[in-house]
């Protein structure tokens, strides 16, 4: 089924925005509620023409089974019914790994994890839903398939910490359908610093280790983008430095708007731009907008509910299909939760959560600094990601109208969504081939 058919279907309801009902994931109507017909039959009209590219979705390999996987609306804020219903085209899914030891035992660990998280994508498209979802491998491969009705499956990587300290697995992964990689996440990886020294005061390379500059090398070499999202400052401008192709940010914001080591500073933008790479604008509220501490009385009661619900204290990103351990919740369990957060809401009202707005506030910083030609979109979906208006793949459509609000034309949407990320990404492709080919 193509976009083309699901939209038509919908658009009535966009449109008059008649419906009280609230969407799956909460915020659609309040994002819509502003704008009038004529204004979101536009957005809605160039939604369907460009390509969504969302490059940082988390996956858990536990959602791609036979028994249960993406063909099924599952809880997960990226799913297929979830990708129809927004109009989300193609999705990074990542192999992710956290970080620990730094030792033999703790390499061969997270070598298998990261392997069960390519062969999930490659069981999904291959055996699973070869008819809805296929993988992408080059740039060329994600226009193709778009333009088939199916949806797209792109791979990356984060956290170099699972090549272990064999730079051949770099070759290995690509051949896996590798097609970005982050040196570090959170936690001091053999390859980079992680952007958590600047929390921790304490640096194990002062940026790249001498491996993490041979790994470099080797990421040119076949064609994987180098990712600078999550490595620390010092990395990152050594890592423009050395790379002979463009580079990207994945998933990460802008720290003039939001002072968090995750965001990329203004001299980091600068780089990127003389670079020719492109920042992928993260929709993770708590990069998106730094939030007043709660009271004493709201944290102890959020604490306690967690407690309740047998998991941890919450926390920012890391992967893995988690959204902070909420997915592991039976529905049952999830409807008890939100209830109790709907009755300390009441009781003690937190700072708002990021929106839609603020998260595009942040595009439109990027775009003033460093220009159109380098700014992309993600959500870091199912790894903690998701704003007020965008918190799932079914909420995508919520992104353009805003960009359309803003009086960004279809040329500048359709590169902010995917085209200057695929136009890095074919440059990548290039500068392999040239090196190729120049080693032979």
């Amino acid at each position: 089924m193509t976009r083309l058919v699901t939209f038509a279907a919908s658009l009535f309801l966009f449109v008059t925005l008649a419906d009280p009902r609230p969407s799956a994931q909460g915020g659609s109507s309040a994002a819509q509620g502003g704008a009038d017909a004529a204004l979101v039959a536009k957005a809605k009209a160039i939604h369907e023409r460009v390509i969504t590219l969302d490059t940082h979705d988390d996956i858990n390999p536990a959602n791609f089974t036979r028994q249960k996987n993406y063909t099924q609306r599952l809880e997960t804020q990226v799913n297929l019914p979830k990708m129809v219903d927004g109009g989300l085209d193609a999705s990074f899914f990542i192999a992710y790994v956290g970080q620990g030891p730094l030792t033999p035992e703790g390499y061969d660990a997270a070598y298998k994890e990261a392997v069960a998280k390519f062969d999930a994508v490659h069981h999904l498209t291959k055996e699973i839903a070869p008819g809805q979802i296929e993988l992408a491998l080059t740039a060329a491969d994600v226009t193709r398939i778009a333009k088939s009705g199916k949806k797209v499956a792109l791979i990356g990587i984060e956290n170099a910490y699972q090549l272990g300290t064999d730079l051949k697995r770099v070759k290995e992964f690509y051949d896996r359908g590798g097609r970005y990689m982050s040196l570090a996440h959170n936690g001091h990886s053999q390859y980079a610093d992680s952007n958590t020294g600047e929390r921790d005061g304490k640096w194990l390379h002062n940026g790249l280790s001498e491996l993490g500059k041979q790994a470099i090398a080797e990421m040119n070499k076949w064609g994987i983008m180098v990712d600078l999202s999550h490595p620390s400052k010092a990395a990152n401008m050594q890592a423009m430095a050395l790379s002979k192709a463009p580079v990207i940010a994945s998933h990460s914001a802008a720290r003039a708007l939001a002072d968090h080591s995750r965001n990329m500073d203004d001299e980091q933008l600068l780089a990127l731009k003389k670079n020719g790479g492109v920042i992928q604008t993260v929709a993770f509220a708590s990069y998106v907008k730094i939030n007043k501490p709660d009271s004493p009385e709201r944290t102890a009661a959020i604490l306690a509910l967690r407690k309740t619900a047998g998991l941890s204290a919450p926390g920012g990103g890391g992967g893995g299909g988690g959204r902070g351990g909420l997915n592991a919740l039976s529905p049952e369990q999830r409807a008890r939760f939100d209830a109790g957060m709907a009755d300390i809401d009441k009781k003690t009202p937190g700072d708002p959560r990021a929106t839609v707005a603020d998260f595009v506030n942040h595009i439109d910083y990027i775009v003033k600094k460093i220009g159109i030609e380098h700014v992309g979109i993600s959500s870091d979906f199912d790894g903690g990601g998701g704003v007020t208006g965008w918190n799932g793949a079914d909420e995508t459509f919520n992104v353009t109208l805003e960009l359309v609000k803003r009086g960004y034309s279809e040329e500048q949407i359709s590169k902010i969504w995917s085209g200057n990320l695929l136009r890095v990404m074919a440059d990548v492709e290039k500068v392999a081939r040239q090196i190729q080919s120049e080693r032979h």
